[in-house]
């Protein structure tokens, strides 16, 4: 099985794509530039976590073991860093959601990113409205964290099925096609640490059907390198950025701005496997 390394995130082709995207895409621009602002803290946390981390960093992910305990000496001061620049570029909602929680306690914002780092993505609908905003404040923040700690361990052997994370366990947020000879290699992306792994091309990653007749796929001419890939036996569907087609795609990028494909699953009945980071 392949696998491509975390660890070696390019927040600066994410900033500079959501540029580019929001101004191709107006309907899409306030989602990008917000994101944009996100990332470049992001950025900034990735930086500077091998610093604070220390030597320890070899002991990360120890044994194949992701979700070792948090390490909130080194995350609750960037974590009121985060918070502010949420209050300050967030929408309302959340910008309310981060100027509430920069009020807590140490001891609360600790608690949420704990319990979130040990327990991971939950369902939105199991979710009050409240506790959907505080889930994006912890995914967003964390990532960088995630995507470090993955990056320290070795890529386990797997079966080219493995419908979830290998290192943490997380939903697929998207699928990507890279070229490969004449066509393209299939990848799953995790929505949390954004380990990619290799995974067969007609395969459903929620339930596991392989029928092909139960596997249509839907592209978009506004958006010729994303495809719908949906699954009659479950109703679920997964975004797949295809870079034969656009080579210049960042895909957790043009994932966000693909509002409209979005709403079309909604309208033929079909849910997405897991939400990108702002739902769109």
């Amino acid at each position: 099985m392949s696998f491509l390394a975390t660890g070696t995130t390019n927040y600066n082709s994410r900033i500079a794509r959501a540029g580019t995207l929001a101004e191709r895409y107006p309907f899409a621009a306030s989602v990008l530039i917000f994101y944009a602002r996100v990332a470049d803290f992001q950025r900034t946390f990735s930086e500077q976590l091998p610093q604070r981390w220390g030597q320890e960093r070899t002991r990360a992910g120890a044994n194949g073991e992701f979700r070792v305990p948090l390490k909130t000496e080194i995350v609750l001061e960037p974590f009121a860093e985060f918070l502010q620049v949420v209050e300050a570029a967030g929408p309302q909602p959340l910008a309310d959601a981060a100027s509430t929680l920069s009020r807590s306690s140490a001891s609360e914002r600790n608690e949420l990113l704990a319990e979130f780092w040990k327990t991971g993505l939950r369902e939105s609908s199991e979710l009050d409205s409240k506790a959907r905003l505080w889930q994006f404040l912890a995914r967003a923040f964390l990532q960088p964290y995630a995507e470090f700690v993955a990056g320290a361990m070795l890529p386990p052997a797997l079966p080219m099925t493995a419908c979830r994370c290998p290192h943490c366990n997380s939903l697929p947020l998207l699928g990507v096609l890279r070229p490969e000879g004449d066509g393209g290699k299939r990848f799953l992306v995790c929505s949390f640490c954004s380990l990619e792994w290799e995974f067969r091309r007609i395969f459903c990653a929620q339930c596991g059907e392989e029928s092909e007749g139960k596997l249509p796929v839907y592209i978009a001419e506004e958006f010729p390198h994303v495809r719908v890939e949906c699954c009659e036996a479950c109703r679920h569907f997964l975004r797949t950025i295809d870079l034969t087609k656009d080579g210049h795609a960042v895909p957790l990028v043009d994932d966000l701005a693909a509002i409209p494909l979005t709403l079309w699953a909604d309208e033929h009945g079909y849910k997405r496997i897991q939400a990108n980071l702002l739902a769109t």
